[in-house]
């Protein structure tokens, strides 16, 4: 369990292990509590979580507007791995998780239990659709997840909302990286 003042250890700065790595990426978007042992012990970027993403897709809404986060727990997702300090800001994300779904029961399962992709839409929008239900200013969704991506194209048909995750930060950084290469 992890308590509010918990701190990741620092990573052994012998190990080297990023040497030709143009970037480290994280498969769980909780791992953000490590962005910043990992990134104070390797030189490249570092992508732990989709969630860094959340000041730049706040700055895009209007102010009337909402961020929806959408994790596998929201009950785990404490105001500290949110990293909001404006309390303005704070009251535009909503978060709503599928904790109590196949997906998580599954994930959590060892040995890991795959579930169909089906579930995971059904899961996840089923979710969305009561967040929306509850907030209509929703206007930008972010995957916290890494397990949701493969349904994300789905449900942007489904919502004609734009959504964000780990995939899309990961694109990013990684053309910035590829471009340092082409001069």
């Amino acid at each position: 369990m992890v308590t509010p003042h918990w701190k990741a250890p620092a990573l052994p700065p012998p190990a080297r292990w990023w040497i030709g790595v143009p970037v480290v990426a994280g498969d769980c978007g909780f791992l953000i509590r490590h962005q910043d042992a990992i990134s104070a012990a390797v030189d490249v970027p570092v992508i732990t979580s989709s969630l860094l993403l959340i000041p730049i897709l706040l700055r895009q809404l209007a102010p009337a507007k909402k961020l929806a986060v959408l994790t596998a727990d929201a009950r785990r997702l404490s105001e500290e791995l949110l990293g909001i300090q404006d309390a303005d800001d704070r009251e535009r994300v909503v978060v709503g998780g599928v904790e109590d779904g196949v997906y998580m029961r599954n994930a959590l399962a060892r040995p890991f239990a795959r579930t169909d992709v089906n579930q995971i839409e059904h899961e996840v929008g089923d979710r969305l659709e009561r967040l929306r239900g509850e907030h209509p200013e929703i206007a930008i969704l972010l995957f916290e997840c890494t397990g949701f991506p493969i349904v994300a194209k789905a449900l942007r048909r489904k919502t004609g909302l734009p959504i964000y995750d780990i995939t899309d930060l990961c694109k990013v950084t990684l053309a910035a990286v590829a471009s340092r290469d082409l001069g």
